[in-house]
């Protein structure tokens, strides 16, 4: 039978009723805080393109993951900007590199938060590309068979600091196997890799390559990131990497990429992570800055649809603030009346009225 006896406005008629029917929940234990981590003493600086993040000096980055601790957050993901850049990259997998320096800080300061850690040679290298270059048919490229030791050094050099998990992002097939491998001979059975399986060569990266000074000094990375027209290519990447020993994968951007995590979540059983990247943060607080969204609806809704997706880690710099405001009782997008909720229409109590609605779009 249809309408009148079906009426699915019956369970959104009031918020606690939404809250009851949501299929989708939020909660703290989903997120993870991404962290810069810079090369110097007593550093905290604000990131311009980022509002709200700041770039820290090791001893001061224990400060900003207490915060992410204490708000429920079970871990945090380190990215690292060296003082000094070279051809190979060298300080990605020094054993006092600034990366090092903080995991050491970190798991002393806060042993139970888990540590992920950023595999990748771009913030390194002074040429700004994610492997050592070689010149192929006539032209530059990233030279991916020679690239992959120093990835594995890497993530060796982030395990015996006390790092949990190590996410490598460079894209250089077989980096996976080899990092498995290396951990492995070393000793880190235990060491956890988070593949950055399905990463797209994105336009939506500019404010992060802003605060890791990370841009590449010539050409872009669309010869080893994928192509944003390819879905199926991004559940082979993934199906390569779990063979190769990847225990957990994530899909990058998220929002523009939210079929992909679909088909990921359908095709796998390994916990799926989605990385909603700093030009999706910016861009909804720009929009937000000019009046022309609600900033905080926007963040609740630009999560739920991630999860709702089926990612089970959302990566994303509103972490601190979506944990914060859960914490405090906020609601999140299931219930009208949540924390960023716009001023009612006319007729319409900001609570939703008989009818729980709140302004039309």
């Amino acid at each position: 039978m249809a309408f009148p006896v079906h009426r699915p406005r019956r369970l959104r008629r009031t918020p606690a009723l939404r809250r009851l029917a949501a299929e989708t929940r939020l909660s703290p234990d989903a997120f993870v805080l991404p962290l810069f981590v810079v090369e110097a003493e007593d550093v905290r600086e604000p990131i311009a393109s980022l509002p709200g993040h700041f770039r820290y000096s090791p001893d001061r980055v224990v400060e900003a993951a207490r915060e992410a601790a204490a708000l429920g957050l079970p871990a945090v993901l380190l990215f690292g900007v060296p003082a000094r850049k070279d051809a190979a990259g060298s300080g990605a997998y020094a054993e006092d590199g600034v990366v090092q320096q903080a995991v050491r800080r970190l798991k002393d300061a806060l042993p139970d938060l888990v540590v992920i850690t950023d595999v990748c040679l771009c913030e390194y290298t002074d040429h700004g590309h994610c492997g050592l270059l070689a010149e192929r048919r006539g032209r530059l490229t990233v030279d991916n068979d020679p690239t992959l030791e120093l990835l594995a050094r890497t993530a060796v050099s982030h395990a015996r600091a006390g790092a949990d998990i190590v996410a490598p992002s460079d894209m250089m097939d077989g980096r996976v196997g080899a990092i498995r491998r290396a951990l492995d001979a070393e000793g880190f059975t235990d060491v956890a890799i988070l593949s950055y399986a399905a990463k797209y060569a994105s336009a939506f990266y500019g404010p992060f390559r802003e605060a890791a000074e990370s841009a590449p000094a010539f050409g872009d990375r669309r010869g080893y990131q994928m192509d944003p027209a390819n879905a199926r290519e991004a559940l082979r990447e993934m199906r390569l990497d779990l063979e190769e020993g990847a225990d957990m994968l994530m899909v990058k951007p998220a929002g523009p990429y939210l079929d992909v995590l679909r088909a990921a979540r359908e095709a796998f059983d390994v916990p799926l992570a989605a990385y909603q990247v700093s030009g999706e943060y910016a861009m909804i607080h720009a929009a937000a800055e000019r009046g022309w969204l609600d900033r905080e609806a926007a963040m609740w809704e630009s999560l739920t649809g991630i999860a709702r997706a089926g990612a089970d880690i959302l990566i994303t710099y509103f972490a601190l603030e979506a944990a914060r405001r859960l914490q405090s009782g906020g609601r999140g997008p299931a219930g009208a009346g949540a924390p960023g909720a716009r001023a009612a229409a006319p007729g319409v109590s900001p609570a939703g009225g008989a009818e729980g609605e709140r302004d039309a779009p």
